[in-house]
């Protein structure tokens, strides 16, 4: 099996942490870094080779990570020499991946089974699998709905609920047919595109551990858990 991570952005959120460090190398715990972690889960669930897709202080990256066998897999490089968006990097490899491949960002913490994910995109047949994942947002203000000038609906202080993508894909080569190697692609773009085109994505729904380390906040709160989490998060790795 086959995964790409994607680890070529700037991570301006999580400044002043990676304004030395590429974003996916910021340290959780004692003795790992994110990608190490996620290198590793990969490996356990039977993932064999990796392509990062790096940028922005990647050579610090392949330094880190090298060949990938101290994981016992093989990790190739691609390198995006101005920003692509989430799914742009994949058409400058997309000789080099086979029909079904993994696509993650390198700065989560799950517990998600990937090879599941994988399996799952393979059976459902459809373009594009998102793993997805249940929010709830609290509004702390009395909502009113209008028409005309007028209140017609009023709810005080509603929870919305939603799922949210995770950042991880199961994704068919052929999907990327008809895009251009070297110009931006954007997961939003990508996605409105099957839906205009009535071949809609699959739904790969969780509800275990899941956290995206996109701000300060999240990264304090991943070294918070991840003495009581690393079990669950290293198991089998």
């Amino acid at each position: 099996m086959h995964a790409v991570i994607l680890a070529g952005g700037k991570g301006v959120r999580l400044r002043p942490y990676t304004t030395a460090l590429p974003k996916p190398l910021v340290p959780i715990g004692d003795q790992h870094a994110i990608l190490e972690i996620v290198l590793r889960q990969l490996s356990s669930a039977g993932f064999t080779h990796c392509t990062l897709a790096i940028g922005h202080l990647g050579e610090i990256i392949r330094a880190y990570v090298g060949d990938g066998s101290q994981w016992g897999m093989n990790v190739d490089y691609a390198t995006e020499e101005s920003p692509l968006g989430t799914m742009g990097p994949l058409l400058n490899l997309k000789d080099r991946l086979p029909e079904d491949f993994l696509v993650m960002n390198g700065d989560i913490l799950t517990d998600l089974d990937y090879a599941d994910v994988l399996r799952r995109h393979r059976a459902s047949g459809a373009p594009l699998t998102i793993a997805t994942y249940a929010r709830k947002v609290h509004i702390d203000f009395g909502v009113l709905t209008t028409d005309a000038s007028k209140v017609v609906a009023f709810t005080e202080k509603p929870s919305m609920d939603y799922r949210v993508s995770m950042g991880v894909y199961g994704l068919s080569r052929a999907t990327l047919d008809g895009y251009t190697p070297g110009l931006p692609l954007g997961f939003d773009e990508l996605v409105l595109d099957l839906l205009r085109s009535q071949n809609p994505p699959h739904a790969y729904e969780f509800g275990g551990y899941w956290l995206d380390i996109g701000r300060p906040d999240d990264y304090d709160r991943a070294n918070a858990e991840f003495t009581t989490r690393k079990s669950l998060l290293l198991k089998g790795a």
